[in-house]
């Protein structure tokens, strides 16, 4: 595929282009809707105060290439995976000092593909295993893998076992977040690889959300029989995080009209490609809260003071979304904007605390704006 033909294909699906909006909030003559889910509130829940702040604390580090994933590892210090050169590093949270662990073997980055989300495992105290969601040469796919920081730098990766296979890659819309939920389960939001017909098709393992076990194999409970399958009808799924009540989010990419937040429900339809944003009708699940594709493009998301917290890659920008229950009790606020470029993961770091991931060397970025960097962010 040529360049050109690639590029125009990715302006067509609507993607984390790299354009460059201004200002605070919503694009001129546009609007930012805040949605409602209907289900979700529990009695007595309260709302935090519609309106927010962010203060960037510190840069912890920079100079990284094409980060995606982050891992906070127990006791201090934090993984970051690298999109393009399929590696792991450590990072000193508190000295920013750059530790490169190895590289993952198996991994073909291609476009949006490569080695993306990262996790560690819950037993991680005593079986020192990292998670990790990657493009093959054939597919996209889940492994774990040794950490042994005794070992030298560049050394200290055991070789990946692979635990869930088969996922759909293309060169746009591979997902590639994985979370370990509350319940000890393993939670992977993946794409449709531009083939929209598979997030409906709740046999193919595109444009879903799946829920498997530390192993691998569908976990006990899933809607659909000996599936894997939790939601289906996702367009692209980069982002999963779980409120203080153990209730799920995931942020989603939209086509050309809206991005969006989701409330998790299991077995529930997210529409696409039949909806975008926001539909009238009932057998889909409709978003929280909406954003125009240049106002968003949203990749991690992090719960911290009330409020999901939002990655915005084109719109270059960190969202900030009050919760009550599983509803927006206020408009969304952004923060940020334009001011580091795209942002990739965001990270709970503890308390009123988060870590932020820019995105500026990952092909459609700025890099003239810094290499990328870990921030440190107080919010509330």
């Amino acid at each position: 595929m040529t360049g050109v033909l690639a590029a125009a294909l990715l302006l067509a699906a609507g993607c984390d282009s790299g354009g460059t909006p201004s200002g605070q909030g919503a694009a001129p003559g546009r609007t930012t809707a805040a949605q409602s889910s209907p289900s979700g509130q529990a009695p007595g829940e309260t709302a935090p105060p519609a309106k927010g702040s962010v203060k960037v604390l510190r840069t912890v580090t920079e100079g990284l290439d094409s980060p995606w994933g982050l891992a906070p590892l127990p006791g201090g210090g934090l993984l970051v995976s690298s999109r393009d050169k399929a590696t792991i590093t450590r990072v000193d949270d508190r000295t920013g000092k750059q530790t490169e662990l190895g590289t993952v073997s198996g991994v073909a980055p291609e476009g949006e593909g490569g080695l993306l989300g990262i996790a560690l495992s819950p037993g991680y105290a005593s079986d020192h295993m990292i998670y990790a969601y990657f493009t093959s040469a054939s597919d996209n796919r889940i492994v774990r893998m040794l950490y042994d920081p005794k070992k030298p730098a560049g050394e200290q990766l055991g070789a990946p076992d692979t635990i869930f296979k088969g996922i759909p890659k293309g060169v746009i819309h591979n997902g590639g977040r994985i979370a370990f939920g509350p319940d000890g389960m393993l939670y992977a939001g993946t794409g449709e690889s531009g083939e929209r017909g598979l997030a409906q098709d709740k046999k193919s393992l595109g444009g879903k959300i799946l829920r498997l076990t530390p192993e691998g194999g569908p976990a006990p409970g899933n809607p659909f029989p000996d599936s894997p399958v939790y939601t289906y009808g996702h367009r692209n799924v980069q982002g999963l995080a779980w409120d203080g009540k153990q209730r799920l989010f995931a942020s989603e990419f939209g086509q050309d009209t809206w991005d969006e937040l989701n409330a998790i429900k299991p077995g529930d339809n997210y529409g696409w490609p039949d909806a975008e944003g926001r539909s009238s009708d009932p057998k889909y699940h409709n978003p929280i809260a909406q954003w125009h594709t240049d106002e968003a493009s949203p990749s991690g998301i992090a719960y911290a003071e009330g409020s999901v917290w939002m990655a915005g890659l084109r719109g270059q920008r960190l969202w900030r979304i009050p919760l009550k229950g599983t509803e927006a009790s206020a408009p969304p606020q952004a923060f940020l904007t334009d001011t580091y470029g795209r942002l990739r993961t965001v990270a709970a770091a503890g308390g009123d605390k988060l870590w932020l991931v820019t995105s500026n060397t990952d092909g459609r970025g700025n890099p003239k704006k810094g290499d990328d960097r870990i921030l440190e962010v107080q919010v509330k």
